[in-house]
């Protein structure tokens, strides 16, 4: 059942006369009255605000495929529009009209929405809990959000289906060879095979084969950021060490940005299932965790600028000590802070296969979430790895695919936690090959991946397997490339800290490294929380000297 059937009552409160009083104080502007089927907000506005209503109602509708609208719910007086959008002004996904009766209803900005939520705790509770499970219902919806028109599980799709869900936002596939309302769009605009896949976007737009960032664009996920702020800290990586450390820091008074090149999350953002994260006895998925953390650094204000890479630190001649870091961006744009946090995490390790490239994303992942489970349902797969990362993923595709074949280096005591060990020893469909690595790769652009090569270690032997589905989970490098020149590393590229009385200060003052990034630190989700906490406290100290 979707959340939308099970928890209407909380995605859906109605506030009584008194929380009504409480939320009047941090309302933005004057009540407003609307006509009868006046539009309220629409979809794709920016900046829309969250509205309350007094009197009336408002018609709440979505998407719904190319050229239809669903009726999400209708607002009475007591209620509240909005979902997670408006808590950073981002564009609308909803859209809202007033009722037959018209209705009179308080508006709530980006900035007076986070205060009510800081300001009134109880009041706050509801309001947030209400926001996400919105998200979530849109999400499971579908249709609420961007359209994607090609062909299913082609590498594009796949591309673009990541990173919209990574990132939260609701997508739905229509299959351009299948699907009526897909093909009619493709001929009426006459788009070429090579131009799929298209987006529409919650604005109408059509994209063509879009990038990343231009998806990114098109749903007002990156903010315009003025090169001549200065924060208080800009963190590099939203993943969980970068979150928290975003969150504790706006939590404090200090203004922040947080800047990742790819999504929210991190390589935890893609786990299936965090089993030993302490307070979630039954687990939880790496996305919810990384939803919930953002929407908490967006409850205090963090300004969160994602998909923007960061092309290096200017660590010059120019730069004095005392000054403000600048980063320069891949966009070519620039950021200014008082305190830089390195929270840049790990790139996926590639083995040494010379067509590798070929297959990213057409038969090789470097991750597991339902879009990849979904491809290799009901077949044969193969992956590779020994950590814990790789025994989550296990677990989790083991359910979906006719038979695994885990491929390791050491035996798996060596490498993963012992829950993980046990849980994979008791599935039926898993194989576990000791001491083998992946050497080759067979199949071309047209067909994908057709065959893995692998290799014992010990003997030499090979062996073909036939798979259209691997999984590389083999550990990460550290991302820390773009600060090359700046800062102090051990001999695998890992950031040394700790040369000060800031023990997770780098070599540069006012540039701190925190999580994997980091070198010595714990490669756990807890670890990198918590590594996230300590260094605000740091900072603090750096600012008052």
């Amino acid at each position: 059942m979707s959340t939308l059937d099970t928890r209407t009552d909380q995605m859906f409160p109605t506030l009584d006369s008194m929380q009504i009083e409480v939320a009047r104080r941090f309302a933005s502007a004057p009540a407003r009255d609307f006509a009868a089927g006046e539009l309220v907000y629409g979809i794709g506005d920016l900046a829309a605000p969250a509205w309350l209503v007094l009197a009336g109602s408002i018609d709440v509708t979505r998407r719904a495929g190319l050229r239809d609208e669903a009726v999400i719910t209708v607002h009475m007086p007591g209620q509240f529009s909005g979902e997670v959008a408006q808590l950073s002004g981002r564009p609308t996904i909803a859209a809202g009209h007033a009722g037959k009766d018209g209705c009179t209803a308080l508006p709530f900005d980006a900035a007076h929405l986070r205060a009510l939520m800081v300001g009134s705790a109880d009041l706050g509770e509801i309001v947030m809990r209400a926001l996400i499970l919105r998200r979530v219902g849109l999400i499971e919806e579908g249709g609420a959000g961007s359209i994607l028109i090609g062909t299913p599980g082609s590498a594009d799709v796949v591309r673009l289906q990541g990173f919209m869900t990574r990132n939260g936002y609701p997508n739905l596939v229509l299959d351009a060879a299948s699907d009526d309302e897909g093909r009619a769009l493709i001929e009426r605009s006459g788009i070429l095979p090579e131009e799929l896949p298209l987006m529409v976007c919650p604005n109408g737009a059509i994209l063509k084969r879009p990038s990343d960032a231009e998806a990114a664009a098109c749903l007002g996920m990156t903010p315009d950021l003025d090169p001549a702020e200065v924060y208080d800290v800009a963190i590099v990586g939203a993943g969980p060490a970068g979150l928290a450390a975003s969150v504790y820091a706006a939590s404090e008074g200090l203004s922040v940005v947080v800047l990742d090149e790819r999504a929210t999350g991190g390589q935890a953002g893609a786990s299936a299932r965090i089993e030993n994260y302490l307070g979630f006895p039954t687990g939880i998925s790496g996305r919810a965790l990384a939803g919930r953390a953002l929407t908490q650094a967006l409850k205090f204000g963090v300004e969160v600028a994602v998909p923007l890479a960061v092309e290096r630190l200017d660590c010059g001649e120019t730069h004095r000590a005392g000054d403000p870091h600048t980063l320069v961006l891949t966009n070519g744009g620039t950021v200014r802070a008082r305190a830089v946090i390195v929270a840049s995490g790990a790139r996926y390790r590639r083995p040494a296969i010379d067509n590798l490239a070929m297959f990213d994303g057409d038969g090789v992942s470097y991750w597991a979430s339902p879009i990849e489970a979904k491809l290799c349902e009901g077949e044969c797969i193969a992956l590779v790895g020994g950590g814990n990362s790789a025994g989550q993923a296990v677990v989790f595709l083991a359910a979906k695919v006719k038979h695994l074949d885990l491929v390791v280096r050491r035996d798996l005591r060596e490498t993963m936690s012992r829950y993980l060990i046990d849980r994979i020893a008791a599935l039926p469909n898993v194989t576990i090959h000791v001491g083998s690595e992946v050497v080759g790769l067979e199949g071309d652009r047209t067909t994908g991946l057709t065959a893995a090569i692998f290799k014992d270690r010990a003997t030499g032997a090979t062996r073909r397997c036939a798979l259209r589905h691997l999984f590389l989970f083999i550990g990460a490098d550290p991302n820390a490339g773009w600060l090359d020149g700046c800062v102090d590393t051990d001999a695998k590229g890992f950031i040394v800290t700790g040369g000060s009385a800031l023990p997770l200060q780098t070599s540069l003052p006012g540039v701190f490294a925190i999580g994997d990034v980091r070198a010595g630190s714990t490669k756990r989700v807890a670890a990198a929380v918590g590594e996230g906490a300590a260094v605000v406290a740091q900072i603090h100290m750096m600012l008052a000297e």
